[in-house]
């Protein structure tokens, strides 16, 4: 069977479930067209060094594709040596992450979210930070209920999307055929409140007008506020294992 076919300004059919696996303090499977990740997010009762005794939290990430994730097996990555392509997916989650929470109310202690990519094909970093919100937010309620914490740190939601052009058209949401084919390449990390996280650009052709750039933005948020309905959808199913 074929991909389902989509318009250029439509983000594939997209699926966030909680709690798909029950050991860790929050969880949430995203599947965006085939690709798929699983975000989970753990709470450890210590922080990075530069902030013991500062009474502030932290937020942080890891990112990992599965060896059968693509057609070809990958190598798993070993005893800390970590490809520079993952070290940068990593750190954006983490900053995309951190962008929402006020580390003040979180107290001194980590959430660090592991997501592992199931199945890729386009767009593992952006369903990566779409579904370690959720996971993230849940874990959060966990310690609300639990009174490890008086007030929630989250300050707002945060999504991603991918971007392109493709033969001189706008696409949202990138599967592997489409980013092979880009000619401009983006992912945008967006708050609920309309505000920029980070913009990845670049030209992979051709250089392109800053009449373009805002209107790969305008596309994109667009895709990006159907993922923060489908992101408080899944938060509010998940929370029914809470309270």
């Amino acid at each position: 069977m074929g991909k389902k076919k989509r318009a250029s300004n439509e983000i594939r059919d997209v699926k966030i479930s909680p709690w798909p696996v029950k050991y860790p303090a929050g969880s949430a499977l995203i599947e965006m067209g085939d690709t798929k990740v699983l975000c989970c997010a753990n709470i450890l009762d210590e922080v990075p060094p530069f902030l013991i005794g500062q009474g502030t939290g932290w937020v942080t990430a890891e990112y990992s594709m599965l060896p059968a994730s693509t057609g070809t097996r990958n190598r798993r990555e070993r005893g800390g040596k970590i490809s520079g392509r993952t070290q940068e997916i990593q750190r954006l989650i983490g900053r995309s992450l951190r962008s929402v929470v006020d580390m003040t109310k979180l107290g001194e202690r980590t959430i660090i979210i592991d997501c592992d990519v199931l199945q890729a094909d386009g767009g593992t970093r952006t369903a990566s930070i779409t579904g370690a919100f959720v996971a993230m937010t849940l874990a959060v309620e966990k310690l609300l209920s639990d009174g490890s914490i008086e007030e929630n740190p989250i300050t707002d939601y945060v999504a991603a999307v991918s971007i392109g052009i493709i033969g001189g058209k706008i696409h949202i949401d990138l599967d592997y055929e489409l980013d092979s084919n880009a000619d401009v390449d983006m992912n945008l990390v967006m708050t609920k409140k309309g505000e920029i996280v980070e913009i990845q650009a670049t030209a992979e052709k051709e250089s392109f007008s800053k009449e373009t750039l805002s209107k790969l933005i305008l596309n994109a948020e667009r895709g990006i506020k159907k993922l923060f309905k489908i992101q408080a959808d899944a938060i509010k199913c998940g929370l029914k294992k809470i309270r």
